[in-house]
Formats: structure tokens, sequence, C-alpha cells
């Protein structure tokens, strides 16, 4: 299985970067917004944004959870594999709130279309954005499009982009697959 290097640790890092200052210069001191981590891999993302908003820029009291859209999922029956559900941990309101989705990689909009109907068990957003690493922009399934993306990937149908963490796969990277 051949794979092309698509983001090195370096370009990731900067990409966090642009993605935290974008962020703060639409919610300023985060006092009426929350981020949202889609389970399960857009809590590695969603945990470094947040760690950079309140490290390197000095945002406090950035407000993170994580969200498990496994029931909320439109093909959640249909696959041959059981999926195993992952943890939801919201500890705040969302009621009135900006509400940012964040997850890797932005597909055919199936996991966000989830997200949004099981958001709505936590409250009634005001608005609700979406930041995704990498947006794969010619696979839409539903009319779906991110608020703020670190790179777009022009893949076919059968190539998968695979983003690894360096918390979980021991590399920050991006491979088209």
């Amino acid at each position: 299985m051949s794979q092309k290097v698509l983001l090195t640790s370096k370009e990731v890092n900067i990409i966090l970067h642009r993605l935290a200052c974008q962020l703060i210069e639409n919610h300023l001191d985060f006092s009426n917004t929350v981020l949202i981590g889609i389970q399960p891999r857009g809590t590695f993302l969603a945990n470094r944004i947040k760690s950079l908003l309140e490290n390197e820029y000095q945002v406090t009291d950035v407000k993170l959870g994580y969200l498990d859209i496994t029931f909320f999922r439109d093909d959640f029956r249909r696959g041959e594999k059981q999926l195993e559900a992952n943890k939801t941990q919201i500890d705040f309101l969302v009621e009135d709130k900006k509400v940012v989705f964040i997850d890797d990689v932005l597909f055919t909009g199936r996991s966000i279309n989830a997200a949004l109907t099981a958001i709505q068990s936590f409250g009634r957003p005001a608005e609700v954005e979406l930041l995704v690493l990498i947006d794969r922009r010619f696979s839409r399934h539903l009319p779906i499009q991110p608020d703020y993306r670190g790179r777009q990937v022009d893949a076919i149908q059968n190539e998968k982009v695979k983003v690894c963490w360096n918390e979980k796969d021991g590399e920050d990277a991006v491979y088209l697959v």
C-alpha cells in the first residue's frame, strides 16, 4: 500500500497556529464560544487547538467538550462491522452559545450532519461553525462546508486520507493512502 505525504509535522503545526488565529479573530475572548471535538479523531485536533489558544495566545477559559455521534449517524446499522460508541463529555451548556465543531477530515458531510442532530440534546446553539484539518472537497454527499479548513485535498473516491497525531500514532502527519 503506497502512501503520499500530504502534510509534514512542520506543516501541521503551521496550520494549527493559523486555525487558532482565525478562531481568535472571529471569537476574541471565547466568552460565548465553545469548542466541540467530534469523537473519535476530532478530539486530537480539538485538544491541540485548545492548547494553542491557552498556551500560545493566552486565551483563558476555553470550554472544550467531546461529542459522540455514533448513534446519530444515518448509516448506523448498515455496515457489517459493529460500531463502538465513544464517550460524550460536555459539561457546559450550549444554549445560545457559538459552537465550533472540530473534526480531522470532512469527507461526505454525514458525520457533521449527525453532530448537528446530536448537539440538540444539549440545547440550541446560537450558531454552529465547522473547523477541519482536511477538507476533501469533491466528496460531499450533503451541502456542508467548513468555516475553517487547514488544507483542501482532491482525492478520488477509493483513496483515503489518513491523519496521524503524535498522541496516538507517534507522529503528526497527513497521508493520502
